[in-house]
């Protein structure tokens, strides 16, 4: 019916594409990593620093520019994700020695005050390692997004294009890693599918997959119409809901340390829309008043090469 449209396979596209396809299948590998040693809504207020990654990538690749509005906006986000590592370590320190404050005298407060030290050391490595997997997954989320972008605007491709080789190039990595490095064995099929639970597992699944093929689509929309800082942007304001249901639904500690990085990271969202609105308008009618100036210039040489070109 012609409704789907898309390229016919190239190798030498795909080879060129294939990179892309790694680092995508690196970021989600990451964020599950990330996610089994952080709560959700403290894994969403990291990933926001993501978006600042991004913008200035923009700026060495595309000739994007950041304001000081901007800028201001960036550091409310590294300080909500600084409130949130703060009170993720109070609560696990809390929770180690709550138990060991006030029992006991002599050896018996020691042994408590011990067995106190060594639940708070492994919490804090447990935090430790989920962010380093934060750290890591912000990385490939920020050079996926920025690398496809230029891919894009270098092959031209259209949105169904690039779902179809992201797709198409990150399955067989996919299947190929979990034959090889999964357990495929009755035992963990069963511990993974439980015969009470194994129907809406699997419909979960299902449905997960089916939402991903929209998610490809709109991110390579929004991607090539707008720029990656806005489509982080956008992605980041969209987990802020996440994260306060992670805080209702799931096993989250609710503090106030918590809540107040949600709420930095709301206004901070706020404030980079505005930014960038303020920035539109500034492009559009000139140097108005109240316009944030750009600290970056707008143009970069790759992209005044492309225009060179196209006009010869």
């Amino acid at each position: 019916m012609g409704i789907i449209t898309y390229r016919d396979f190239n190798t030498d596209e795909a080879k060129k594409w294939f990179p892309i396809s790694l680092l995508l299948i690196g970021m989600i590998y990451t964020s599950t990593k990330a996610l089994q040693f952080l709560s959700i809504p403290v894994y969403t207020i990291f990933k926001n620093l993501t978006i600042i990654l991004i913008a200035y990538g923009e700026v060495l690749w595309f000739g994007g520019s950041v304001t000081s509005m901007a800028l201001f906006s960036f550091g409310l986000m590294v300080l909500s994700s600084v409130i949130a590592a703060w009170a993720d370590i109070q609560h696990a320190l809390k929770e180690s020695y709550g138990g060991a404050l006030g029992l006991g005298h002599g050896t018996e407060a020691a042994s408590v005050g011990s067995t106190g030290d060594a639940a708070a050391a492994a919490k804090i490595s447990t935090l430790n390692a989920g962010y380093v997997w934060m750290l890591v997954n912000c990385l490939c989320t920020a050079t996926y997004i920025l690398s496809m972008r230029k891919r894009i605007k270098l092959t031209n491709f259209k949105d169904f294009d690039t779902m179809f080789y992201n797709n198409l190039l990150s399955i067989p990595v996919l299947v190929a890693c979990s034959l090889f490095l999964e357990s495929w064995t009755t035992t963990n099929l069963e511990l993974n599918f439980p015969a009470a639970h194994r129907v809406p597992i699997i419909t979960s699944m299902v449905l997960s997959g089916l939402s991903s093929l929209f998610i490809s689509y709109t991110s390579a929309w929004c991607v090539r119409v707008t720029s990656s800082t806005t489509y982080s942007m956008v992605g980041a304001l969209n987990k802020l809901p996440i994260a306060l249901s992670g805080l209702v639904f799931f096993d989250a500690p609710v503090t106030v340390g918590s809540v107040g990085a949600i709420g930095v990271g709301f206004v901070s969202g706020l404030m980079y829309t505005v930014a960038k609105m303020r920035q539109g308008k500034g492009s559009q009618g000139g140097s108005a008043q109240g316009t944030s100036k750009p600290i970056l210039p707008t143009v970069s040489a790759s992209s005044q090469s492309m225009r060179d070109s196209l006009k010869s």
